[in-house]
């Protein structure tokens, strides 16, 4: 190589455009972060209110699933009990059972022997010495049936049709008390689902209008950013991992008062269900069903930043004169 001549040096390598994307999602991120922690009483009151107002219906849905499930679900609520003639033996009363569950309206068929429910009431009353001096036993046969599907009228005919058995002494079908039972169910479901889209808008607008006012405390910078070239993504970016971080924040703090709540009344739901000789136990949110919640919440944040700010650079886009 003559002494005139120079070394090239390679032009470095631009990165290539995934890093680039990570590297301006990770810095959003953290930007926004940063803008979280400088402002921790605004930010708290922001979680809060938000917390509180997912709290309500997230709570309210708990308490519906757990009505359910108090004193046995609704599909026992649903059960017809056959008690059969005396003179009916346990293989006839095994051969009805199969016949029922052949039937297409039948989930399923119980048998409960005469001793069985000896048995059953001997320890539930106390009157052990009574039963005994009676000789034999007074109780027949009993069928417990489960209707198929979930449709009232449904039930009204196939109790029907097993009183009409020959074999049937008597049937017991609380067809109103269930009717009622439902409804009550669905208007409770159906309160909560309202409750959910009010509060859940409510918290929203929570979210939309504490950016809102991020965006006006940095509407000079966001200026010389549209006047430099930089893209609506770019811009929006920070301000959608904002809301993220308050969607987080509100979501653990409501699934924080949910447990708080559910520790609070376990202990007198507990001695209520005891007195009744139940064994009923509040139900929480498991860790799939928490994870849904974070993420609805994250999605809630995001959302309301995200028609926030679309409307602020739709209404200060640099346009050309």
């Amino acid at each position: 190589m003559s002494a005139g001549t120079t070394k090239a040096v390679p032009a470095p390598a631009s990165p290539s455009r995934p890093r680039v994307w990570f590297d301006q999602h990770l810095h959003g991120l953290a930007f926004s972060l940063g803008r979280v922690l400088r402002k921790p009483w605004a930010t708290l009151l922001t979680i809060a209110v938000m917390g509180v107002a997912l709290a309500l219906p997230l709570g309210l849905s708990i308490v519906m699933d757990n009505l359910r499930h108090f004193a046995g679900s609704v599909q026992q609520s649903r059960e017809i009990n056959v008690f059969l003639k005396v003179d009916v033996d346990a293989g006839a009363a095994t051969k009805l059972a199969g016949t029922l569950r052949d039937r297409g309206d039948v989930a399923a068929v119980e048998i409960r022997t005469p001793e069985q429910a000896v048995a059953g009431f001997r320890e539930s009353s106390g009157l052990g010495e009574a039963l005994d001096a009676l000789g034999e036993n007074p109780l027949p046969t009993l069928l417990i049936v489960t209707p198929k599907g979930d449709d009232s009228s449904g039930d009204t005919r196939l109790a029907a049709a097993l009183e009409a058995l020959p074999q049937a002494d008597l049937v017991q079908h609380d067809a109103v008390w269930r009717q009622r039972l439902d409804n009550w169910l669905g208007f409770g479901q159906r309160v909560v689902q309202v409750l959910s889209v009010v509060l859940g808008l409510g918290a929203l607008l929570v979210v939309g209008n504490t950016v809102r006012l991020d965006i006006q405390s940095r509407r000079e910078e966001i200026g010389v950013l549209q006047l430099l070239g930089a893209s609506d993504g770019f811009i929006r970016r920070p301000f959608l991992y904002l809301g993220v971080w308050y969607g987080f924040g509100a979501g653990v703090l409501a699934l924080g008062l949910i447990a708080a709540a559910g520790w609070a009344l376990r202990e007198p739901l507990a001695a209520l269900s005891a007195s009744y000789g139940s064994q009923f136990a509040l139900k929480g949110l498991d860790a799939l069903h928490s994870a849904v919640v974070l993420l609805a919440t994250v999605l809630l944040g995001w959302l309301g930043a995200r028609v926030v700010t679309g409307h602020f650079l739709r209404q200060t886009r640099p346009t050309e004169t």
